[in-house]
């Protein structure tokens, strides 16, 4: 059954350097619309790579766009998040997680683009 979802994405300063990424929407499963939201913190890494941290501080994932794509994984208890980051140009980028496991069997695609 596919999940739908729409929302929006805004990125603000964090006190003492990095992003703090906040997501809000609504997404819909077997018909019923939900609210989502989810907060990261993305902090400057070695080398200007970024560690992206959950909103309480957990280790998510690090992150590499120098060279425009990266890959990323997230174990989750037994389940495996691996994450495919693409920035098509400096307006749209794309996230794309594969989740495998004995509790998990999905792909979340997002889209992003950037307002002006």
């Amino acid at each position: 059954m596919p999940l739908a979802s729409e929302g929006t994405t805004l990125f603000g300063p964090l006190e003492g350097g990095g992003l703090l990424h906040q997501e809000t929407g609504t997404f819909t499963w077997r018909g019923v619309p939900r609210p989502a939201e989810r907060t990261l913190r993305f902090l400057p890494g070695p080398g200007g790579t970024v560690d992206v941290r959950f909103a309480d501080g957990r280790p998510f994932h690090d992150l590499d766009l120098s060279t425009g794509r990266y890959v990323a994984d997230h174990p989750c208890a037994a389940d495996l998040y691996r994450g495919e980051f693409t920035v098509r140009d400096e307006d749209h980028w794309r996230t794309l997680w594969r989740v495998r496991g004995p509790a998990k069997d999905l792909e979340l695609d997002t889209g992003y683009v950037r307002v002006r």
